[in-house]
């Protein structure tokens, strides 16, 4: 299969890159600054408008005082968390514990220098110079973006580990278990996307997309990439890292001033990068929806593509708000359960199936005879599975679980922290209070049980 995998991959070797690096450094640096300022914006916007967001969801009225129509509330926000006092913890490493958000900030900034806000043609015009609009791409231009997002997960590493304090330790250790969780599974899905495109370049994935857009394709790679993007970047229903419930406020409790205001910029930019991510894959990139690119030639020349882009960023990061308001915090073990037992299974059969199905489409095959093959081989597990179900169920008594937790009594602190009962267990019953009436017979002073005058055994005692 490998040998005729290699077929698909022969674009590496063709990709032209050659239009990046000729600019001058001016323009250069005019690109640089231009991706800061749309991560800056973008990031100024998505606090305000998750207020707003929010606030509407839960039927409240949300920023209206800076601004017209509260619009400048971030502005006024990140203004008083650099004035405000910046405290530094007695007991910490005073080093890392300064160097921390530096390291959880630059690397969220990094990513954006390999996504493609156009065409990778020269098609516009910045005084005089045609440019493609991305500031470079590289041959392995999304490994790039796996590089840097893996080390902005060390700044808060760091920040817990470097506070000298418990909670903010535990919430970085958190951290550092989901990346190890979901970056798997994230890789996995760019792995389909690379056997169908050929490349990782950020550029020619979006050349690849021109007919058909890689989430309909692969749209078992895209549910798999969101999931793991929301997990990667702790936001809402995966925010153990800060989790206020049982963290206080997690790594970045500690922190104050301008210090806790990188963090919190961080989260958002990592936010914008990997919904730039998830666009260039599977969403088309720069180009047009259906409807648009269809009726007007234009609409992916010029200046138009970088519009299709914002509109497209701006809708995930609509996506990561309605979580958020709408979806409560999981439990860690269910979260840890969720990346290890169901994404990363579920990602490996999906890759080997997207890798047959090339293997197949490079020997020649008919589209209708792959589909086939794939849709028996599914029926086939699904039979298996279902048998080897109702034989395990069957040979358990009373058709439960044969795990044999119900030989002992059920101790929901054994591990340490409270969990739920295994199936074959039952909880045990929990004290009640007595009923209305015979709380008045008490209060009055009168008999109202006969466990009150003869014991609980109805043989005399102290009815304890």
């Amino acid at each position: 299969m490998m040998p005729q995998l290699a077929l698909g991959t022969t674009a590496l070797a063709q990709e032209d890159l050659s239009m990046f690096g000729r600019d001058p450094w001016w323009l250069i640096v005019i690109k640089a600054v231009f991706c800061f300022a749309f991560l800056m914006l973008t990031v100024l916007f998505s606090i305000v408008w998750e207020r707003k967001v929010v606030a509407w969801m839960q039927l409240r009225i949300g920023p209206n005082r800076h601004g017209p129509w509260g619009m400048l509330q971030s502005l006024a926000d990140g203004i008083k968390l650099m004035l405000k006092e910046d405290l530094v913890v007695k007991r910490a490493d005073k080093a890392v514990y300064i160097l921390a958000p530096v390291v959880a900030a630059i690397p969220a900034f990094m990513a954006i220098a390999v996504i493609p806000f156009g065409p990778a043609g020269n098609e516009i015009s910045i005084f005089g110079h045609r440019t493609p609009m991305q500031l470079t791409d590289l041959p392995i231009g999304i490994l790039y973006i796996l590089a840097t997002a893996s080390v902005g997960i060390y700044g808060i590493v760091l920040a817990g580990w470097s506070s000298g304090s418990t909670y903010p330790l535990l919430g970085g250790l958190r951290s550092c278990a989901q990346m190890i969780s979901y970056e798997i599974a994230m890789g996995m899905s760019f792995a389909a996307v690379f056997l169908y495109s050929g490349s990782m370049s950020t550029s020619t994935i979006v050349e690849s997309q021109q007919s058909r857009w890689y989430v309909l394709l692969l749209p078992v790679s895209f549910i798999i990439y969101i999931v793991a993007m929301v997990g990667e970047t702790n936001r809402a229903p995966f925010d153990m890292p800060e989790s206020e419930g049982d963290l206080v406020g997690g790594f970045n409790t500690e922190y104050s001033s301008i210090k806790f205001a990188m963090f919190m910029l961080a989260e958002y930019i990592n936010m914008v990068t990997v919904s730039a991510v998830a666009i260039t894959l599977f969403l088309g990139g720069w180009r047009a929806p259906w409807p648009i690119s269809t009726f007007w030639e234009g609409a992916n020349h010029g200046w138009w593509p970088l519009l299709w882009f914002t509109l497209k960023v701006q809708l995930l990061l609509f996506f990561f708000i309605w979580l958020r308001g709408t979806l409560p915090r999981v439990r860690y073990d269910q979260f840890m359960k969720l990346g290890w037992k169901v994404l990363i299974p579920v990602s490996l059969l999906w890759l080997m199936l997207v890798a047959t199905v090339r293997a197949l489409k490079n020997e020649g095959h008919d589209f209708q005879q792959i589909v086939l093959y794939v849709a028996g081989a599914a029926v086939a597990l699904l039979l298996i599975s279902l048998v080897v179900d109702f034989f395990r169920r069957g040979s358990a008594p009373d058709g439960k679980e044969p795990d044999g937790a119900e030989d002992g009594a059920f101790d929901p602190m054994a591990g340490g922290f409270p969990v739920p009962p295994l199936p074959g267990q039952e909880v045990p019953p929990v004290p009640r209070r007595r009923p209305r009436q015979e709380r008045e017979l008490i209060v009055s002073g009168r008999v109202d049980t006969v466990s009150d005058v003869e014991g609980t055994d109805g043989k005399g005692g102290d009815g304890a």
